[in-house]
């Protein structure tokens, strides 16, 4: 068999490809592992090789921080001669980020089939880079590894039929179901004078919500207002800093550099509350049965709402404050859905093994 060559770039792939690579390996499966380079900070990037145990990349693309359109442009160019050299059955991509699209645009153009794990999700906002790769890739794409019921119908209501069409599983649950003890064990909720329940995490790194001040200025006004009745603990992303130190920290917020994955599972797991722009927050809490308010206006996620302890409240301060109180007082059900179990690898590798049969 030729070997599965796949590309991670930002820190919500490494979280992905960790049980991914963990299973070609079990099952003697060759494989090379690329990284692009799109995050590149430790705290980024090297602190979640480590904590997930992923090995050293066999290819580093080193590419940096740039617009969409150079970040992808400069990841293509590089990625292309590795290609080349591996010669590979699949290309196997991750997510929504610019790294996905870009692996999948090059492994098309190459002939060489490409598989996307995360598949089908779909928030029809096309302000959103990510919503753009999603469906680039998706279209590129040979196999769709979809993690959950409406992803698949996404993609068949798009006309993809279903012997390309693949229910996994979400594979991010794999690494959360693995570590979750390993996080919980951790210090940090000593180390920042936090006990269980007794705080609330925000995370914001969309640029809708952190490159226009107003925005930012009323979202961490109604952070300030939970902030007066529940400490607010606030790992802030490289993107948001700026912003935060031109608006200051309001009282009751505890604002501090990015942490590694399993900090971030431990945060999550022992919070009473979290509000987040991030996808993946999303998933995690459903899976940890934590409340969630999501400060977007649409999510590529909608299983988190329908079957998790998710609510999308926006970006309006007098909303965000009201689904604060409302769930405060009444937290949502812990509900977990199908197939999020911490076995999505394997269905992902039994779907190429059976893609590669005759």
């Amino acid at each position: 068999m030729r070997p599965v060559l796949l590309v991670a770039g930002a820190r919500p792939n490494f979280v992905k490809v960790a049980p991914v690579l963990r299973e070609l390996d079990r099952r003697g499966v060759p494989n090379v592992l690329v990284h692009t380079g799109q995050h590149y900070d430790p705290a980024m990037s090297d602190v979640f090789f480590d904590e997930l145990g992923i090995r050293p990349p066999e290819h580093h693309l080193d590419v940096g921080s740039a617009s969409h359109a150079v970040q992808t442009a400069r990841i293509m160019e590089a990625f292309e001669p590795v290609v080349g050299r591996v010669g590979p059955g699949w290309v196997v991509v991750f997510g929504d980020v610019n790294s996905t699209v870009a692996g999948a645009l090059v492994a098309a153009k190459l002939g060489v089939r490409v598989a996307h794990v995360e598949a089908g999700l779909r928030s029809r906002d096309w302000s959103m880079p990510e919503e753009v790769n999603r469906v680039v890739t998706d279209r590129l794409s040979h196999l769709l590894l979809s993690p959950s019921a409406d992803g698949v119908a996404n993609l068949r209501a798009e006309g993809y039929g279903d012997d390309r069409i693949a229910l996994v599983g979400n594979v991010m649950v794999d690494s959360l179901l693995a570590n979750v003890d390993r996080a919980r064990a951790r210090p940090i909720l000593a180390d920042l004078g936090l006990g269980p329940d007794d705080y609330a995490m925000l995370t914001l790194h969309r640029p809708s919500n952190v490159d226009d001040p107003e925005v930012f200025a009323g979202i961490m006004g109604a952070v300030a207002k939970l902030a007066v009745d529940l400490p607010v603990v606030y790992p802030v992303h490289p993107r948001a800093r700026p912003a935060l130190d031109a608006l200051g920290v309001p009282t009751g917020v505890l604002a501090v550099e990015p942490v590694g994955y399993l900090d971030a599972i431990a945060l999550q797991a022992s919070a009473r509350l979290v509000l987040t722009d991030s996808g993946g927050l999303q998933e995690e809490t459903t899976v940890l049965g934590v409340p969630c308010l999501t400060l977007r206006t649409t999510t590529e996620r909608p299983i988190t709402i329908d079957e998790g302890t998710n609510a999308l409240v926006g970006v309006d301060p007098a909303a965000i404050d009201a689904a604060v109180r409302r769930v405060l007082t009444s937290p949502p059900p812990a509900r977990r859905p199908a197939l999020w179990d911490g076995r999505a690898a394997g269905r992902i590798v039994d779907a190429l093994l059976a893609a590669d049969r005759p």
